[in-house]
């Protein structure tokens, strides 16, 4: 092979410079149509609060939850809490939890398409069952339907995307899976909005609507090239550098496609890739592929985007109010990953985190202070301080729409080599899934226990990971995703334990030589 020797990760340390192509229609079409997947993710998270928060849905399904609403003098923080209204909540996630990882030998062994379609006849399989349940056992299967689809769509969507997106791109293209799930938010919370004046029914038409999104993600599915990178790495080479060369339009890709066909070679080596993870020149990205997930949950972001409603009501807001002010936090959350979009590839991906992580944590300490001093047990929040807190959740999800929520799933798509990267991306996954599902099963209580308390747990946990970013993650901006290795081996921290490994890999080498 032309370009220079092979570096540890198994493809050429130079070829970088040498790549060429630009951003093509092909690309961005395939890119959108990919991204729809983010939406099943944003729709569900936003559909759910507001449809636990509707009077006929609740009276249906959940009437003990129903009749504590109506005690007007009960404690306003413990109102919603029932852990059978939290399962209804959390049980999609558990079995995301459980679909990410059949969907991982699914990804690397049959393409990212064939899991894209999975999870989308999966999604659309658990909305029809949602809109037409007429008992809890119907909606809970459901919901653990809508889970597969969004454990085979979240393990290959980012993959895709990562995979289309020329390197010096990668950030912005990869962040239009976290657009699609915030304008999901968006749409299900206005949809939400409309729905909760059609009685008795508005909560059938919103869990149904999931329906759209779902059959547009398996259409695109059965429409959408596979990656060059998938192609190669399942010995079509021809077809590979043939899709390659289309979407970068240009035939001169010789530099990106030696070094896809040097990182297959090593993957094709590699036959238990969760083995293979676990090796310490793999520790920085499993590092980060389970703490990145974990810190994102670990915001409080989900808090908002699945209480919203509920949450709001709580503090006093009439029920249309909840729901507008929900609304209001899907739209900032929209409009502040297109600034994150238009910025990840100029500015980095540290600074979005460590400006984003500083915003969250003041946020969350204002937010605590006036529900601390001036909302009780039993009384409302004025007007004035009402608005205040609204305002400081929206900047609140503003940060995050710009820092950890596009960026917790782009940087762990970006790190792994070929040979570990579906691996890599189901314990993302899996990891984030399992946090959202914890939360999701627990705010409640949490909410009843702790007070405003809560939002200080979480400006604690904020300051841990903001500060873990600035001393462990390295820069990845621009970097080629086949040769990602680099950066570890040059880090302060992680060179050490990578260096390590090659050390004994060599010693290892000569003693069999």
């Amino acid at each position: 092979m032309a370009g220079g020797g092979i570096a540890s990760n198994g493809v050429t340390k130079e070829r970088a410079e040498n790549y060429n192509g630009k951003l093509t229609l092909y690309v961005i079409i395939a890119c959108i149509v990919a991204a729809v997947g983010g939406s099943l993710f944003g729709y569900d998270i936003g559909i759910s609060g507001g449809v636990t928060s509707m009077d006929e849905f609740l009276r249906r399904f959940f009437y003990s939850v129903y009749q504590k609403k109506q005690h007007v003098h009960e404690n306003n923080y413990c109102k919603y809490n029932n852990q059978v209204l939290a399962a209804f909540t959390s049980s999609l996630y558990l079995a995301g939890l459980v679909a990410s990882l059949v969907a991982s030998p699914i990804t690397r062994n049959h393409g990212r398409r064939a899991s894209i379609i999975c999870g989308g006849i999966s999604f659309f399989v658990g909305a029809v069952l949602n809109a037409a349940a007429i008992n809890l056992g119907m909606l809970l299967l459901g919901r653990i339907m809508l889970g597969v689809g969004i454990g085979f769509g979240n393990q290959a969507v980012p993959l895709y995307l990562s995979e289309m997106a020329p390197a010096h791109l990668r950030g912005c293209l990869n962040m239009m899976f976290q657009l699609a799930t915030t304008l999901g938010i968006f749409t299900a919370n206005m949809i939400n909005y409309g729905t909760s004046k059609l009685h008795p029914w508005g909560w059938r038409l919103s869990l149904g609507l999931a329906a759209a999104p779902a059959f547009v993600m398996t259409v695109g599915g059965l429409l959408l090239p596979e990656t060059p990178n998938s192609l190669i790495e399942q010995g079509n080479k021809i077809k590979g550098r043939r899709i390659l060369e289309k979407i970068r339009g240009t035939e001169d890709v010789e530099a990106e496609f030696e070094d896809m066909v040097d990182a297959s070679e090593l993957a094709q080596s590699i036959k238990h890739p969760f083995r293979n993870i676990l090796k310490k020149r793999n520790r920085p990205q499993l590092i980060m592929a389970i703490l990145m997930p974990t810190f994102q949950i670990l915001t409080g972001i989900n808090i908002i985007l699945f209480y919203a409603p509920v949450l709001f009501q709580s503090m006093g807001f009439k029920r249309t109010a909840s729901l507008y002010s929900s609304a209001l936090t899907g739209a900032v959350l929209a409009s502040s990953t297109v600034v994150s979009m238009a910025t990840v590839d100029r500015w980095g991906r540290r600074i979005l985190l460590i400006t984003g992580g500083i915003q969250m944590i003041i946020c969350q300490v204002v937010v605590a202070i006036i529900l601390g001093l001036k909302f009780g047990s039993d009384k409302e929040l004025s007007r004035g301080y009402s608005i205040i807190v609204v305002v400081f959740i929206c900047l609140f999800v503003a940060a995050f729409g710009y820092s950890w929520g596009p960026l917790g799933w782009t940087v762990p798509s970006e790190i792994f080599p070929l040979e570990t990267r579906s691996a890599g991306q189901s314990i993302t996954v899996t990891v984030n899934l399992f946090f959202t599902f914890a939360i999701a099963q627990s705010f409640l209580s949490l909410l009843c226990v702790m007070r405003f308390g809560i939002f200080l747990f979480f400006s604690g946990w904020i300051a841990v990971m903001t500060i873990f970013i600035y001393l462990f993650l390295p820069e990845t901006k621009g970097v080629p995703i086949e040769e990602m290795m680099r950066l570890w081996e040059k880090h302060w921290f992680w060179k050490k334990i990578v260096s390590e490994d090659q050390q004994a890999n060599n010693t290892n080498g000569f003693n069999h030589a």
